[in-house]
This record gives structure tokens, sequence and C-alpha cells, in this order.
């Protein structure tokens, strides 16, 4: 792997293995083949041989060394190693029981131990004085018992290495809704815990009417009261507006599409990518299409994008049979539906290098064609899979029931990749890029702040003949904050507060179309953006089937994980 300063030294904090002195004693080179000796070996379970395994493994550590390809962070900090968690996600939903409660809050705390994140649905706990019979007494509500998971959330660190990260999820008809969306009001609040609303198709027809919608006691099934569903939906766009919180999920289209229909999905993992029901979990991995560039005809190497799935998707299954689960209950039902969530990093350095802006019907194409061929290959394999070791046992309950073999009830999802596109020096997930240069704020266990010149600006001015140590300087530096570009080259680079909502939330349905899971997606605005600009994004990413969306506001937050930095003022982009 030729790597970045950043990332090796994101490499030696978070993943590279240590002695009991704390001293690194691994290479990046021997961390991936440690993850693709572990993972390559649960095929003699299947009935390969030592020769057929070791091809695999080799296969495996090529696609990671050739960074084609990586899985989630777990896996790559765990696999081979007496911690042999390697799931990112898992979702858990509390039940309205003191017991229950606290047995999902000692769950979630082996979860963060050993390296993973969850995500809660608190929509069936009773609201806030809503009677207990046993005691005689009245509830406390969600929202306070919120705020102990997210204190235990703050206290216990991912596998040692990061904190723990949850969601917090509320049905928008729970009767505690509004102090559910007001609960961030002031920054620094729930700091552990992202916030979303589960949105249903009953109360968006109620915004869209302009009438009135219940809140329902979830203990009762009663309606405590109605309320005007416009001023709770003002209410949440004008929270968001604030400070980004809370997110959407359109529960509805995301059940339109589970895959075993029989068992509803009611929350999401925590960057809201993968669709799990309850006590299940899944592994993710992402590819860099930045790495299948054709430079000779300005295209995509197909060719190799189908080999480099095939093997993605052999990989996140073996994954799951790898993995040392948190509970028995967690692995059974894991097992049943075998999901992955395979993605993508890179996209936005692959359209640079093919001349294409961002914010183009041309980038819509590309989306669309690129991740339907993903998702395609990806189905094709995991058919085949299916065949040689067995399909996943609920595939009998589920919409594939007609199908002769299928491994995995899904295939597709699109994470975040902060920290991998980091390591692969690529642009994040199908992110466009925040900045030419950009500070990444690196808390938790690594306090450190990171320069980033963007990667795919550098590789298209390499391109183009025009990278040279000046250029370096000027940007890294700031020394001179007018970097002279051909226009041609300028109308290329657009980063994330140049393009409009509206092609934001079309990148993410372009994508969605083609994706088994969700995706996670931040729709940037500017700061001078309005809570209506909130709005109309909220509106047409329902409208296009988008499964979710997140909305965030430049500078609307004190502290923030990426800032511009102020070098890169440079004719060829303002970032202002």
């Amino acid at each position: 792997m030729k790597l970045s300063d950043n990332a090796e030294y994101i490499l030696e904090q978070r993943y590279l293995l240590r002695d009991k002195q704390g001293n690194i004693k691994e290479t990046p080179e021997k961390m991936l083949r440690r993850v693709a000796k572990a993972v390559a070996s649960v095929e003699s379970s299947y009935g390969k041989n030592k020769q057929e395994i070791k091809k695999i493994e080799r296969s495996f550590y090529k696609i990671m060394n050739n960074m084609e390809f990586l899985p989630n962070s777990p896996t790559l900090m765990n696999a081979g190693t007496s911690n042999s968690m390697l799931s990112a996600c898992y979702t858990l939903t509390i039940e309205d029981s003191l017991e229950d409660i606290f047995e999902k809050l000692k769950t979630s705390a082996l979860i963060y131990k050993m390296g993973g994140g969850v995500g809660f649905s608190f929509s069936k706990l009773r609201p806030k004085d809503d009677l207990v019979v046993s005691t005689g007494g009245t509830s406390s509500g969600p929202v306070s018992f919120m705020s102990v998971y997210d204190a235990m959330t703050g206290v216990t660190s991912q596998g040692g290495k990061r904190r723990g990260a949850g969601l917090a999820t509320l049905r928008c008809d729970h009767p505690d809704i509004m102090d559910f969306i007001v609960a961030k009001d002031v920054e620094g609040a729930f700091k552990n815990f992202n916030f979303s609303v589960i949105i249903t198709d009953k109360f968006m027809n109620a915004v869209k009417n302009n009438i009135d919608f219940d809140l329902i006691n979830p203990r009762t099934k009663k309606v405590v009261k109605s309320i005007k569903a416009k001023a709770l939906w003002n209410l949440l766009c004008t929270m968001s507006w604030k400070n980004g919180e809370p997110g959407l999920i359109f529960i509805d289209t995301i059940n339109k599409y589970n895959p075993v229909p029989e068992i509803p999905i009611e929350s999401l993992n925590p960057c809201g990518e993968s669709n799990l029901i309850s006590g299940e979990a899944c592994n993710l991995g992402s590819i860099n299409l930045s790495k299948f560039y054709k430079k000779h005809n300005c295209n995509i190497d197909y060719k190799k994008l189908r080999e480099v799935v095939r093997l993605a998707v052999r990989f996140l299954d073996n994954v799951i049979d790898a993995n040392k689960f948190p509970t028995s209950d967690i692995q059974s039902k894991s097992l049943s539906n075998r999901k992955i969530g395979l993605g993508i990093m890179g996209f936005a350095d692959l359209l640079m290098l093919m001349g294409i802006r961002y914010d183009s019907n041309k980038a819509l194409e590309i989306a669309d064609k690129v991740m339907s061929f993903i998702n395609k290959e990806g189905f094709i394999i995991s058919q085949e899979l299916g065949k040689e070791k067995g399909s996943f046992p609920n595939k009998s309950k589920s919409i594939y029931k007609n199908l002769e073999h299928l491994r995995n009830a899904t295939i597709t999802a699109i994470a975040p990749t902060g920290t991998l596109s980091l390591c692969l020096d690529c642009s994040a997930s199908i992110e466009p890029i925040f900045s030419v240069v950009q500070v990444r704020h690196v808390e938790d266990t690594i306090g450190k702040n990171l320069i980033e010149i963007n990667s795919g600006v550098k590789k298209l001015l390499e391109n183009k003949g025009l990278w040279n140590d000046d250029i370096q300087k000027t940007l890294t530096e700031g020394k001179n904050k007018c970097l002279i570009l051909p226009k041609s080259i300028k109308d290329i680079i657009v980063t994330a507060h140049e393009v409009s909502p509206e092609w934001h939330v079309k990148m993410q349905a372009a994508f969605q179309k083609h994706v088994h899971q969700s995706i996670s997606k931040t729709v940037n605005l500017p700061n001078d953006a309005s809570i209506l600009d909130v709005e109309d994004v909220y509106l047409m990413a329902y409208s296009m089937l988008c499964k979710g969306t997140t909305v965030y506001r430049n500078g609307s937050r004190s502290k923030q994980l990426l800032t511009i930095s102020n070098c890169i003022e440079c004719e060829a982009k303002s970032n202002e």
C-alpha cells in the first residue's frame, strides 16, 4: 500500500496491533495479511483444502493491498486476534420494561467494548408520566433513558480505540416526540449519540395536507392526543437547521424493500446505512472506485470491477462466519439473514478523473450505471455462494423464496467510509469532496488535527501535468492564496458546499435505486441556508424514495469533524 502520511498515522493509532507494552508490532502489510488469513480460513468449514484456502487468502490480500477494497474498521482491527468481533453495525429495540432497558444497555456495552456501534429504537417505551402498574408510580419517558445510554456510551470505547457510536431513534407518533426533537437543542447534549426521527407515510401525508396527526401511547396503543402535523414538522426542520439533528428515517420506504417482510425493521445502525431487525448485525466493506479509472480511454474498468465485487462479497460473507457475536440472540438473528453491505468510496475522485462535475446529469448517469453493475454482480455471486455453501435460513420467508439459491438477504449498503477513505487517500463514500484542502479534527484517542490535500484533485492535476512542488506548497502552507488553473480544471473541481441541496438529494436517489439497504449521506448546506431550505431537502428526499436523510449547515456547531483550511480561498474554487 502506498500510504499518505495521514493514513500511516491513522493506521498506527487505530489499526496496527501492539504488544503488552503498547509498542506497535505489525506493519500495514502484516495487518492486511492477518485479516486476509483470518477471513479466508473459514472456507475450511465448506470443504476447501489448504491450497484452495491459500489462493482465496492471496486474493483477499491483493484487493486490499491494491487499495481497491477495505472491510469495516472492526474487521481490520480484530480479525485474527483474540477479540474477533468483526461486525461494525448492530440494531437493538428497547422493550418497555426496566429489565430489558438495562439488559440492552449491557449488550450495547459489550458491543462497544469489542469495536462495534449500535442503533437503538426507543419507540416502544411508554411516555413520561405514564402509569407504571407494578409500582403505582409514573414513567420518566424514553428521553430520560437515552441519557443513561449516552453516559454509558461516553465511557465505553469501541475496542479501546475510539469512542462508542450510537443512534437514538423515536417514532414520529410517540407522545414524547417533541421532547426528543429538542433534546439536542444545546450543543454538547447527548454528544455520544446521533438522533433521528422515524417518519411514517401517514405523518408525511398529514404534513402535506396540513391536518391533525395522532400521538399514540405504545403501551396502550391508544391515542393520547392529536396535534397539527405541520407544527411537528416545522419544529423538526428548525432543529435540523440549527445543528444538523435530528435526521429523518423513512421507515415505510425501508420496509417496502425489507427482504423478510414478516419481521419489520424498526431502526438503523449509527450512520444510517444498515437496515437491520432488532438484534441483528451487518458486515460492511467498500470498493474504492478511483482505482477503476482507465486513463487511456477515460472510462471505468468494469472487468476489474467485476472481479473485485465477486471477491468482496465472498470476503464479507466469510466475515459472518469468522465473527464472534456478543450474544447468542444476535448470532442467531444475524445468521438467519446473513446480511452484508458492500458499498463504495472514491466516487467523487472517479468523476474528477473522468472530467465530470459532481452536480451534473452525466454524474447521475455514472452513479446509476456503476451501482447497478455492483449490485447486479454482487447478487450473482451471492447466488453462486448460496449454491456452494447454502442459502440464508430465512430465504423461504423472504421476497427471494422463489430463487433456488441466495446466500445473503442483502448485498449492498453505502457507509460513510470516513476513516477507511482516509486510509486509502480517496474521497468518502458517494459524497462530493469537502474542499480542496481541509482540516480533519480527530479527537477521542488521537486528539490531532490532520491537514488533507484532496487526493482526487491531486490525481487530476497529475494526470493533466499540472501538479508540482510549488502547487503543493501553496495548498499546504497557504503562502499564496491565488492558485491559477485552466478553466477546464476549475469547472471539474466542485466541493460539497458548492453542490446545491437539490443535487445532493438527486445523487443519493440515483444510488439508492441500486442499493439493498440504505445510504449514509449528508446534504451539506451553506451557513446562510434557511429553514425552508432544510424542508425542501426533506420533502425532496422523501418524494425520490430515499430511505433517510441528514442535513448539516456549515458552521452551525462550534465543533465539527471537517473544516475548510484557510489556504484554499483560491481562484480555482472559492469555499466561502
